[in-house]
């Protein structure tokens, strides 16, 4: 029975595509983990200012903000292989620049932020093409819900890994050599799509203005109000709540007193935490509703927000940083994959790229009001604030999601009614 379960949890390896991109973008996640860490331990080192760690998170991530629909577009328009080709290879040359630029210590904070600001536009195309494909390297349809899990287990591996090693490189050699090794680990993820085969990309026959094929997303969203309620969530959660890591160096270098090994190892164990989230969710049975499941995410999350919040020690803060990252996985995984199965092939492009710009447009901004907000009011009440507005919006949303149950069965009712009316006047 036990082998049974474990073929379960992992059936997505079944497909050869898919394997060679999980295995590339593993190595190539830890990298980007390590990256991310070293960015923020450097920014608060040179300005030892919230506000500063916030306008960092914003400059990376506000242009996906402005460009995903673009990217949407491009997804749903071109080959998504090819436009992995070219936006990995960008990555890697603006990890290669970030390292030059602190090996040579000739740097300042507008230079790395320059920098972020590239990334956040690389990912705006990255994300919408990268997440669909994943229906191209999938052969049995009913193993995507899982390959989904499984990308965000491997996403949270390599943020349990990530952050402990860039902690590490941090004390030993500096964040030079973090950005260095991140550059290397592209390679990998570069090998794996070279040696993907994959069915021949065929362009769609008629190609309209980018404006209009963005009005036809918008439009799709307000005939499917159920996808548009999760995106939502997302929206409202990725200003209010998500942006807690925003404040994790002052809990490393202030409230814990430590260094930036401290800070890799807080990071760490909520990764910990998102991979206990992941095999969770890999596990779960074909019909689970998953909006349910990314409220309970949620609930979990603002349970170890307020709780994290009201320690000072880091040892006995580990348990509630694991709480942290089991919730955060949840919300994000749960809805994406839901809009992944519910959204229409021909729209599937642009649906997440409205995912991508709530995401990406309302995290910079909840970074920046979370990073305001704790120069006036200290980090962790600000945090034990995030805690209770999960828990807030997780209780709003169960309404909202209860009530499109509802509907949706009586609309099958109605349906079904009007079918069985409909064979009677024709039997009549």
């Amino acid at each position: 029975m036990k082998p049974k379960k474990t073929s379960h949890i992992f059936r997505a390896f079944r497909n050869k595509n898919y394997t060679l991109f999980f295995c590339g973008q593993s190595v190539s996640q830890i990298g980007t983990w390590m990256q991310r860490t070293a960015v923020s331990w450097v920014i608060y080192s040179i300005t030892h200012s919230a506000s500063m760690l916030g306008l960092a998170i914003f400059a990376q991530q506000f242009p996906s903000f402005l460009l995903s629909l673009h990217g949407g577009v491009v997804s749903d328009r071109y080959s998504r292989h090819k436009i992995l080709l070219v936006t990995q290879t960008a990555s890697m040359v603006q990890a290669v620049l970030l390292a030059i630029l602190i090996l040579t210590n000739h740097y300042v904070v507008w230079e790395i932020l320059t920098l972020s600001a590239m990334l956040g536009v690389i990912n705006a195309f990255d994300v919408p093409a990268r997440q669909p494909m994943v229906h191209e390297m999938v052969d049995n349809k009913e193993d995507i819900p899982n390959a989904l899990a499984l990308n965000s287990g491997m996403v949270n591996i390599a943020r349990l890994v990530g952050p402990a090693l860039s902690g590490i490189v941090l004390q030993a050699f500096g964040a030079g050599i973090c950005f260095s090794l991140n550059a290397v680990s592209f390679l990998a993820v570069l090998a794996s799509l070279l040696l993907m085969k994959l069915p021949k990309f065929t362009q769609p026959l008629v190609k309209k203005k980018i404006i209009t094929e963005l009005s036809e997303g918008l439009q799709y969203l307000k005939q499917e109000p159920a996808i548009g309620s999760i995106i939502l969530l997302i929206i409202i959660s990725s200003l209010l709540v998500f942006p807690y890591d925003t404040v994790l160096p002052v809990f490393a270098k202030v409230v814990f007193k430590g260094n930036a090994s401290t800070f890799g190892y807080i990071a760490s164990v909520m990764g910990l935490g998102a991979i206990s989230g992941s095999l969770f969710f890999a596990s779960l049975k074909k019909g689970t509703n998953l909006r349910f499941v990314s409220l309970m995410g949620i609930v979990v999350l603002g349970i170890g927000l307020v709780l994290f919040s009201r320690v000072t020690n880091f040892l006995i803060s580990i348990p509630f940083a694991v709480l942290i990252g089991f919730g955060s996985l949840m919300p994000m995984t749960a809805c994406i994959t839901t809009i992944q199965i519910e959204a229409a092939p021909n729209m599937r492009g642009r649906v997440m790229s409205y995912v991508a710009m709530g995401f990406f447009g309302m995290l910079p901004l909840g970074s920046l009001l979370i990073g305001t907000i704790s120069q006036k009011i200290t980090a962790p009440l600000t945090m034990f604030c995030q805690g209770i507005i999960a828990l807030i919006i997780a209780a709003v949303f169960y309404k909202i999601f209860s009530k499109e149950k509802i509907n949706k069965i009586v609309s099958q009712e109605e349906l079904q009614a009007d079918e069985a009316l409909a064979v009677e006047k024709i039997d009549q």
